[in-house]
């Protein structure tokens, strides 16, 4: 069964604008070492998906330096392999996209030139391990139109904006799409579809005609009364990064063993690979259930942190519940609590800066305190 990737990078950038101004949301660094990108793409290729666009919009030259050719996903191929889909309309006075559809009529041209019976859609923002071969394979099985990719969640937990929730039947069809929900467990949609190629291209080319604006309501909802929609349930690892709040807690949440063995020993998760120097730590450097990526200069204590490549921590400072971005240079007997810096910025010598773990105090792009 051949099967056609399809990610969506800058779908949620509004949900996290601090960290989007100047990269989309599929670019984000996560973990010390990874982007967002990485487990949806990591995803694609654990599922001997080897053709994989990328659908972008706007500020992805960093998205272009992180997965360049693809080589480091096995994506660097003469058949098949990574493309990048630029952000353009289906005509050329088309303005850049602003919903999920009108992304999709952007690369009805890619679609259309593929071969692969099958397409896979996944956004990028979310943080997970999920094998799509038993998807599509039980999608086929069914002989279902659309095959909805959910999680089962207690309603206080699903966080965000623009949350689908599924109601289906015993034998999971899907009966009805529902935006606002007050059950106390919910099916909530993960935006993971598989639909055959073909069938993709029709529902484009018949809501392009009659001038729809929403993927999920006008495509997807419209298909209810007529065709096969079934749902399939993840029941691993799966969080969405909705919020600067939700990107911080994520980012610690992996600090724990039993976290880290869910995502990561799970599935190889892939990125790009950089060939930096093993981290230095000084005499008398004290780092404690902690992420230390390679390259760092670690004088200082650094306690339940995330630190990634090329981080300087210099000598009396004390780093605690931060995520310091690659980079980052914080100078001597500088006092830090419950920070995220984004890359390049410089804390001078003896600062003391705290925000809160329900607050985390965010320090943009190359600032210098």
């Amino acid at each position: 069964m051949s099967t056609l990737g399809l990610i969506f990078s800058n779908i949620h950038d509004n949900n996290v604008p601090e960290l989007t101004a100047k990269r989309t949301v599929a670019s984000i660094p996560f973990c010390g070492r990874y982007r967002l990108v990485d487990f949806a793409l990591s995803n694609m290729v654990n599922s001997d998906i080897t053709k994989v666009g990328i659908i972008t919009k706007s500020n992805f030259q960093s998205l272009m330096d992180h997965i360049g050719s693809g080589k480091d996903w096995d994506l660097a191929r003469h058949v098949g392999g990574l493309y990048i889909l630029p952000p353009f309309g289906v005509t050329e006075s088309s303005m850049l996209y602003s919903t999920r559809l009108e992304a999709l009529k952007s690369v009805t041209g890619f679609l259309a030139k593929s071969h692969e019976e099958y397409v896979v859609m996944s956004d990028s923002d979310m943080v997970c391990a999920v094998d799509f071969k038993p998807i599509i394979a039980e999608h086929i099985a069914k002989g279902s139109d659309m095959t909805l990719v959910y999680v089962k969640k207690n309603r206080n937990e699903v966080g965000g904006r623009e949350n689908v929730f599924l109601e289906l039947d015993d034998d999971k069809n899907v009966k009805e799409i529902v935006f606002d929900s007050q059950n106390e467990e919910v099916n909530v949609f993960t935006n993971m579809i598989v639909v055959s190629r073909t069938l993709l291209t029709s529902l484009l080319a018949d809501a392009l005609s009659h001038g729809a604006t929403s993927f999920v309501k006008d495509v997807i909802a419209s298909q209810l009364p007529y065709g096969r929609i079934r749902a399939y349930e993840h029941k691993g690892y799966y969080e969405e990064i909705t919020s600067l709040q939700k990107y911080y807690d994520e980012n610690l949440k992996f600090l724990e063993k039993s976290k880290r063995e869910e995502v990561f020993r799970k599935a190889n998760v892939y990125t790009k690979v950089k060939d930096s120097t093993p981290t230095r730590y000084g005499e008398n450097a004290v780092v404690n259930n902690s992420l230390v990526a390679d390259g760092c200069k670690i004088e200082g204590e650094v306690y339940n942190s995330v630190i990634f490549r090329g981080v300087t921590v210099g000598r009396g400072a004390v780093v605690k519940n931060c995520i310091l971005m690659q980079n980052t240079t914080v100078g001597e007997q500088v006092s830090m609590n419950c920070l995220i810096t984004d890359k390049n910025v410089y804390i001078k010598d003896r600062r003391t800066l705290s925000g809160s773990e329900n607050h985390p105090f965010y320090i943009s792009k190359g600032t210098v305190i």
